[in-house]
């Protein structure tokens, strides 16, 4: 394989239940990926995310593992999984999948064995406490579905802990035994020829091992700074890098680690301290979100974009790694919650696209983005499948609140709004996903007219192709990959300007964020290099291909934005 480094590399997420069925149950498959392969070298990306797809009662979708080298029948079997991986290197893609080895399901047989009875060699692997003093849980805990983190168990007594599903129980990683059983496992899929993973929760993996309460004013859920970024967490890291990971070429590894300061990031990715090669910028996911209630939202600003770009560069570029993200299998779609809808929709798809490939970072794709699909809007709960959307609906109604209002927040912020399946065509009443009832139903008809892949990837002027062109001009141009980042008009309220330099290279890049026209005043930004530009792209041009003439004077243009327009110019 000739595939660009994972710093020069685009990846892209499948979700894979919804991405294609090939054998008509409704549910995506190995199969249907495969089928559509050539669509993602079409698209041009590098890496390939798959999400999890391991044995699992699909409590959490997956990410609830009773045997992490067996495949989900739904998904198909081990050959199947074999030539997706051999047909995505034949051409040029890599593939990494998801490791999640915060927590297993409570059907895994060390769970079983480990409630089986204490002295079980596995009741270590997990963690168990005896009832705190007034005979409930043993601390203050909750977990990421608004509920105590631990669950008791009736026969002995004690409780185990789960910082997502009751039945996601946590995994012990003080017990070596436990954490050599997980290298081994990891080895093996290395040895499979997989390039490498996305790793689940990774740093939540190292407790306190007092396991206190947490203080009545912390933030949601309590207990967050007992697990996150815990005592033995680069401990646990290094060793499994160095049994692991070294062994194998080139392996990427992208780290989900929620609630990391810079410095924290550097240490997960330094290159010399051997942990992760990134982990997932998660400032962008959280903007407009209100961070006291996951169901609320807020106000939010081109600022905050600003702000979180420029740290992001100023404390991680060129020392460590990290990939940027609008829209994954576990937040809202971007559109229309944020940004972009009616007439402009298509327009402002497509200053994301390109907001998401010139600012510093590896840019992650998440399946239907390069389409520019909305977040899906069901009007019924009966339509969502998600056990967080649903655990909230319930206690929403207990509070107090109309079945209109919890619905309205379930819309705006649910995750099954981003999983619902991808619309192939129009070859029946299931877009071409499947000859069957999906599992989860696909958006109404007028949410994806327009958006379906046959009326878009061989469109010159579709957010496909846009997303197309900037893959290719990052496979062309180190400077989008490599360039220094300068922010430009850093006080303005709608507009987002900043240069990219690498060797001799110089570009601007213009967006507003407004869904009206800006005028922009350069007086003070050293415009006097503008008569001297070139037009490399933009989102209103016909096409999106511009005819560059080297006497070309833009400075005219760059003082007069259109609602939602983006430009990018080599000085």
């Amino acid at each position: 394989m000739n595939a660009p480094s994972w710093k020069e590399s685009v990846i892209y997420q499948i979700y894979p239940q919804s991405f294609k069925d090939s054998n008509g149950d409704g549910w995506g498959d190995l199969q249907g990926i495969i089928s559509k392969i050539d669509y993602l070298v079409k698209l041009g990306v590098d890496i390939v995310w798959l999400g999890p797809i391991c044995e699992s009662p699909m409590v959490d979708n997956g990410y609830d593992i009773s045997d992490y080298q067996q495949i989900h029948p739904r998904y198909g079997t081990m050959e199947d999984f074999e030539q997706l991986l051999s047909k995505l290197h034949e051409n040029g893609i890599k593939l990494i999948m998801d490791l999640v080895i915060n927590h297993t399901s409570d059907e895994h047989p060390w769970f079983q064995q480990a409630q089986s009875s204490k002295d079980s060699p596995y009741r270590d692997y997990y963690i168990w406490k005896e009832p705190g003093s007034d005979g409930q849980e043993p601390n203050n805990w909750m977990s990421f579905l608004n509920e105590p983190a631990w669950t008791r168990d009736e026969q002995s007594g004690e409780y185990y802990l789960h910082l997502f599903d009751r039945k996601q129980p946590d995994l012990n990683w003080e017990n070596e035994n436990m954490r050599q059983e997980l290298y081994t496992m990891i080895r093996w899929w290395l040895d499979k020829g997989i390039d490498g993973f996305r790793l689940d929760a990774i740093n939540m993996i190292s407790k306190d091992p007092e396991l206190p309460d947490a203080p009545a004013d912390a933030p949601h859920p309590p207990g967050q700074e007992f697990y996150k970024n815990g005592p033995r967490i680069h401990e646990f890291l290094q060793e499994m890098y160095e049994q692991t990971f070294s062994r194998y070429p080139e392996v990427i590894t992208l780290g989900e680690a929620p609630s990391v300061t810079m410095e924290e990031v550097v240490r997960y990715t330094a290159p010399e301290r051997q942990e992760m090669n990134m982990v997932l910028a998660m400032d962008l996911i959280r903007i407009g979100k209100d961070p006291k209630n996951p169901w609320g939202s807020r106000e939010w600003s081109i600022r905050e974009l600003k702000e979180s770009v420029s740290n992001w560069y100023s404390g991680v570029f060129g020392q460590g790694g990290y990939a940027l993200y609008l829209s994954t299998h576990d937040h809202p779609r971007i559109i229309p919650d944020l940004i972009g809808t009616g007439e402009y929709e298509v327009t402002a798809a497509k200053l994301i696209a390109t907001f998401l490939h010139t600012i510093p970072g590896t840019p992650l794709i998440y399946q239907g983005e390069e389409l520019g699909l909305g977040n899906t809007n069901y009007d019924r709960i009966e339509d969502y499948r998600d056990a967080g959307t649903l655990a909230y609906y319930q206690q929403a109604l207990q509070d107090g609140l109309s079945p209109e209002q919890a619905l309205a927040n379930i819309q705006r912020r649910s995750r099954d709004g981003a999983r619902s399946p991808i619309p192939w065509d129009d070859s029946n009443e299931y877009a071409g996903f499947s000859t069957a009832e999906p599992w989860m139903s696909l958006p109404p008809a007028d949410q994806i007219e327009g958006k379906r892949v046959s009326e878009q990837e061989n469109h010159p002027d579709s957010v496909f192709y846009y997303y197309r062109q900037l893959i290719q001009m990052r496979k062309q141009n180190p400077i989008m990959s490599h360039g220094s980042f300068q922010l430009l008009l850093p006080e303005h309220e709608e507009i987002f300007a900043f240069i990219r330099e690498w060797e001799d290279e110089k570009w601007l890049v213009v967006l507003n964020f407004a869904d009206r026209e800006v005028d922009i005043d350069w007086s003070g930004e050293g415009v006097e290099w503008a008569d001297h530009m070139i037009k490399l792209h933009g989102n209103y041009t016909k096409f999106s291909r511009p005819v560059v003439r080297e006497d070309e004077h833009t400075i005219e243009e760059l003082k007069h934005l259109r609602p939602y327009e983006a430009l990018i110019y080599r000085m």
